[in-house]
């Protein structure tokens, strides 16, 4: 079927085998549409007393509107009214001095609401504007956050809770709202003259978005049918309309007309049969096909009866329970208690970078979406900073700067929020030596009893303990002074070699993988304080697999670019 797209992110699994012979349906097309026609588009449910209810005071408040400071930098800070509209998931805005020109955005674009100086922006103006006034709303996806700042704290905290409940009610829709949803947030950003209504090309051009194949008469048939004031336009809750009945699925209403016995619905009892035969789940099927029922049937009358409507079952199949994947394997079923070492995982390079690798912006945002993303291996950037505070960016670059420190306090505040296992930070060091040991301070003080700064057991490994022991902690790879064996002899130099200056380096730069910098032997001066944190991820130039294999320690590790990792392959 050709870009017939249901609800983005989710995929339909037809458990026919035999679909490219399926033959017409039993009623024609547009019989089938125009009943479709008469059923009720879901909305969200405003339950009477949850969090979207007209009579809460945060609700109500964002409805009625504020006036809030639009911070962009230290100098740009403007001020914006903004209000909730009636639908109660639009967020409108507009400055106090133009009359015409507005933005609005979806609640269904917000992923969270960071409360406090939580973005560079707002730590800049932390001066100016105590935390308490501030916040920030996080989109998903690439789209840039928006940090405001409230006239006073019972409006900041107005702001804060309300969108955090209207973020709620979004991610606790039921398969039909959320698609609805969907479909209304298209509908808003394509209306570019923002009158609420599309005619026929607004409609064909919004559909081309959409990525929605269609014959274009048919579509006008169906248009047509969804404008009953016969304007020629489409408000938004008739294009919800209309969208549908376009968008259904032949294979669907076939698979379902092969096991209803009215064409009508799935008793109990035939919904089993489905299940048992086509989706090969024989275990429990009644109490399975009852649970489905209740989870997914928009039709009262329907579910009281135990049956389930078509539409019910297209939201099934649409659903992760019709997902061709194992459920059981969404939740963590490997064994994590072999070495460290012998499990992937995901790492992140140039961490703090949202853009390019020359001009592009560093920012603890980054970070946060890198963890958030489940990532158990972040990069770290260290230079020497002008007033003493180590700096996080693309060293001889045009990149923007951020500080260490604030870097150490988003990584404690956020590494642990999506997974318990351990994080790996692994730090590219080029600061002084008093910088060094600024930057051990900030993560000892700041991390506290997160960061590994000792072997687990206090003795000295023979192999790497498991990520279900290293559970809720926080490891250094970067240099070491000597090994973990002689961590405390304070006879060791505070020299390290430039070999192990490269193996720590970006393996993308084009320094280092030259010969002739492999071969220089110069040494850099290394914190013992800072040393002393790296405990089983120590950085090391990789000379051989034969001196790996007679010589090297289980805490050591190499990283390779990804021309020297194809070469070694070859070798290995």
């Amino acid at each position: 079927l050709k870009g017939q797209r249901l609800v983005p992110g989710l995929s339909l699994i037809c458990p026919r085998s035999d679909i490219s012979d399926l033959k017409t349906t039993l009623f024609s097309e547009l019989q089938f549409s125009a009943a479709h026609l008469h059923r009720n588009v879901s909305g969200i449910k405003m339950d009477p007393e949850g969090s979207c209810a007209e009579d809460d005071p945060h609700i109500k408040l964002m409805m009625k509107g504020s006036t809030l400071r639009k911070v962009k930098s230290r100098f740009w800070k403007k001020q914006r009214h903004f209000r909730l509209l009636e639908d109660g998931m639009t967020i409108w805005y507009k400055s106090g001095w133009t009359g015409q020109g507005h933005s609005k955005f979806s609640v269904s674009d917000l992923e969270a609401v960071r409360e406090g100086h939580q973005s560079e922006v707002l730590l800049s103006i932390a001066e100016e504007f105590p935390a308490e006034l501030c916040f920030t709303l996080v989109f998903h996806g690439r789209q840039g956050n928006l940090d405001l700042v409230a006239e006073s704290q019972d409006e900041a905290q107005a702001w804060i809770q309300g969108v955090r409940k209207l973020i709620h009610k979004t991610q606790t829709m039921d398969e039909q709202e959320r698609q609805d949803q969907w479909v209304r947030d298209w509908f808003q950003k394509a209306d570019k003259n923002k009158d609420g209504k599309m005619n026929f090309k607004e409609v064909k051009k919004l559909l081309k978005m959409m990525n929605v194949d269609m014959n274009e008469d048919h579509a006008l048939r169906l248009f047509t049918m969804a404008d009953k004031s016969e304007s020629g336009f489409l408000e938004i809750e008739q294009f919800v309309h209309f969208y549908k009945i376009l968008t259904q699925r032949d294979e669907v209403w076939k698979v379902f007309q092969d096991y209803s016995g009215d064409g009508e619905t799935l008793t109990l009892e035939e919904l089993e049969s489905f299940l048992r035969l086509e989706q090969q789940e024989a275990e429990q099927s009644s109490h399975h096909a009852t649970e489905l029922i209740h989870r997914y049937e928009p039709s009262e009358s329907a579910m009281k009866q135990s049956a389930m409507t078509l539409d019910g079952f297209q939201m099934y199949l649409c659903s992760l329970d019709g997902s061709i994947f194992k459920p059981e394997l969404l939740e963590l079923h490997q064994d994590m208690n072999q070495p460290l070492s012998h499990y992937f995982i995901s790492s992140s390079h140039n961490t703090y970078l949202l853009e390019d690798q020359l001009r592009g912006q560093s920012s603890l945002e980054a970070y946060i979406q890198a963890l958030k993303r489940g990532c158990r291996c972040v990069e770290v950037d260290c230079w020497d900073g002008s007033d003493g505070e180590p700096v996080v960016y693309h060293g001889h670059t045009l990149t923007s700067k951020i500080l260490f420190r604030d870097v150490i306090s988003t990584l404690r505040d956020y590494a642990f929020k999506v997974s318990e296992f351990p994080v790996i930070v692994s730090l590219e060091n080029h600061c002084c030596l008093e910088q060094q040991n600024v930057m051990a301070s900030h993560l000892r003080q700041i991390l506290g009893d997160m960061l590994l700064s000792a072997p687990l057991d206090g003795q000295i490994p023979e192999r790497l303990p498991s990520p279900q022991q290293l559970r809720g902690k926080i490891l250094l790879k970067a240099k070491k002074i000597g090994g973990l064996e002689t961590c405390v002899d304070e006879t060791l130099t505070d020299e390290v070699s430039e070999e192990e200056e490269v193996a720590d380096g970006d393996p993308e730069s084009p320094n280092t993988e030259g010969p002739q910098e492999e071969k220089k032997k110069k040494k850099s001066k290394l914190s013992r304080e800072l040393s002393d944190l790296v405990i089983y991820c120590k950085s090391v130039h990789f000379h051989s697999f034969e001196q790996a294999r007679s010589s090297a320690k289980c805490y050591e590790m190499s990283s390779f670019s990804e021309s020297k990792a194809k070469k070694l392959s070859k070798e290995a």
